[in-house]
C-alpha cells in the first residue's frame, strides 16, 4: 500500500464505530520503521477537528470495510497523553504513549 493510498482511510473501533481518517505517518528516521499513523477526529466541515498519534502497532487493515479497526477506545482517545511541542523526538512521550495504548514500542 502507497503511503498517499493511507492518507483519509477511515479508522474504526471493533463494535463499528468511525473513529476518524489517516491523516499522515510518522516513520522513525533511523529504523524505517512505521511508529504512528496521525489520526484527525472529530469536527463538522472541517471545524474543531483534532488530530493525535496512534501507534502503528493498534491499527489492523480490514479490506472488507477498506479501512483500519482499531481495539483504542474514545476513551482512551480522550485521556492519551498530551503532546508536546517535539512530541515526535521524545522518546518520553514515546514510551508513555506506546503503554497508554498497551503496544510494545516500534523498537524493540
Amino acid at each position: 500500500m502507497s503511503s498517499s493510498d493511507i492518507r483519509g482511510t477511515q479508522v474504526f473501533s471493533r463494535n463499528g464505530d468511525l473513529l476518524g481518517q489517516i491523516d499522515h505517518l510518522m516513520i522513525d528516521k533511523a529504523s524505517g520503521q512505521v511508529a504512528y499513523a496521525v489520526m484527525s477526529f472529530g469536527g463538522f466541515l472541517g471545524l474543531g477537528t483534532g488530530t493525535y498519534p496512534l501507534p502503528w502497532k493498534t491499527l489492523g487493515y480490514e479490506s472488507g470495510i477498506g479501512g483500519f479497526v482499531t481495539d483504542v477506545t474514545h476513551r482512551q482517545l480522550t485521556g492519551a497523553p498530551a503532546l508536546t511541542e517535539f512530541w515526535f523526538d521524545d522518546l518520553d512521550y514515546a514510551r508513555r504513549s506506546y503503554a497508554h495504548f498497551g503496544v510494545a514500542p516500534y523498537w524493540r
